[in-house]
């Protein structure tokens, strides 16, 4: 496997390689598996996994669509949420290649960004109120409420969780506004120390590279590694046999049958080899939404950028630590409020890529 650094090297020094091995490392194409760690100072890094053009399909079956509000997948049956997968896989081509973040965004990456920036999110201006976990929410056997909540003064510094925050945690209550002002950050201070490839920028994925990146080489499957919920234990973080903070009961309706270690957020690739998928990507499903730069379309996804010039809505895709497991499937996708909005559970994996732009 390639490992692609962005580090300076004397031109003199490049003379002298005598096997050329750095020398053809960046002048080749890349190929599938190839990474490239990003240093964002301070002794944090970021590594990048390089995904080739190729071709899958977005959206589910009927089949599995009845899977996921079944007694297995315990997704709530009768709504319209399911609908926004399409009526049929549909075949799309990603034309080309790019790079993807091995995790979502950590805090401790998110971090280093604030701290040089200066950046304040959206959660931390005056009026932010992220949704979070209510510290006051009661079970109910019958219909329990919703557990978020508007919270004023929390944000990526403090989402509620009820523990101690850590780096390698992903960064949540981060909006679609903010995902995108990292990424312009990281483009510019990559362009100005020279390390940024040519014809590329740091960015959101879109919705179809995500849908694309989270398959890991599958054409259409419910989960990455197959159809299989029982195949998932030790791969991934969703609402499983785990006591609440503070509780003696775990989240209610249905529930992955194990223990996955953490009612709420897992630290970014926690569990390691077995929970990256074909493309060497941790966490594509579970953990935390992952919020992408198109515009929510109810009817499915698109091939290509989808935008609007009014009420922008963006896509979340791949469910969450609370999600029951038929909600944190490949095909799964949901809009956001708005551009603005944060959520305890909303994060954001980045790409380097060709320019896509939002505006019409």
């Amino acid at each position: 496997m390639s490992d692609f650094r962005n580090v300076w090297v004397p031109v003199a020094a490049v003379a002298l390689l005598l096997t050329g091995a750095v020398n053809r490392g960046l002048a080749e194409d890349p190929v599938q598996g190839a990474t490239r760690i990003v240093d964002l100072g301070d002794a944090v890094d970021l590594e990048l996994v390089f995904i080739p053009a190729g071709e899958f399909k977005m959206g589910s079956t009927a089949e599995e669509r009845a899977w996921a509000t079944g007694i297995e997948g315990g997704a709530t049956p009768g709504t319209e949420r399911e609908s926004y997968e399409g009526e049929q896989p549909r075949a799309m081509r990603v034309a080309d290649g790019f790079w993807m973040g091995r995790t979502e965004v950590s805090v401790g990456q998110f971090r280093r960004f604030a701290d040089e920036s200066g950046y304040v999110t959206d959660a931390e201006k005056p009026g932010g109120q992220p949704h979070c976990f209510d510290p006051e929410w009661e079970i109910s056997a019958i219909a329990p409420p919703h557990p978020w909540i508007p919270s004023p003064g929390k944000s990526w510094r403090d989402p509620g969780f009820g523990f101690p925050l850590r780096s390698v945690y992903p960064v949540v209550c981060v909006s679609w506004n903010d995902g995108r002002a990292f990424c312009a950050w990281l483009t510019e201070r990559e362009r100005m120390a020279g390390r940024l490839p040519k014809g590329l920028e740091y960015r959101l994925p879109t919705e179809a590279e995500w849908a694309y990146a989270c398959r890991g080489g599958r054409e259409s499957t419910y989960f990455w590694w197959g159809n299989d919920l029982k195949e998932g234990e030790g791969r991934l973080n969703i609402s499983a046999v785990d006591f609440l903070p503070g509780r003696n009961k775990i989240w209610p309706l249905a529930n992955a049958p194990w223990s996955d270690g953490f009612a709420f957020v897992s630290p970014v690739d926690h569990y390691g080899p077995q929970g990256r998928n074909g493309f060497g990507l941790a966490d594509m499903c579970g953990g935390v939404w992952e919020i992408v730069l198109d515009h929510f379309d109810p009817q499915g996804g698109h091939e290509q950028l989808y935008v609007t010039d009014s009420n922008y809505r963006p896509v979340c895709r791949g469910g969450n630590y609370f999600d029951v497991p038929g909600n944190a499937r490949c095909a799964v996708r949901l809009g956001l409020q708005g551009p603005a909005y944060g959520d305890s559970r909303d994060g954001f994996r980045i790409c380097l890529g060709v320019p896509r732009d939002v505006r019409n």
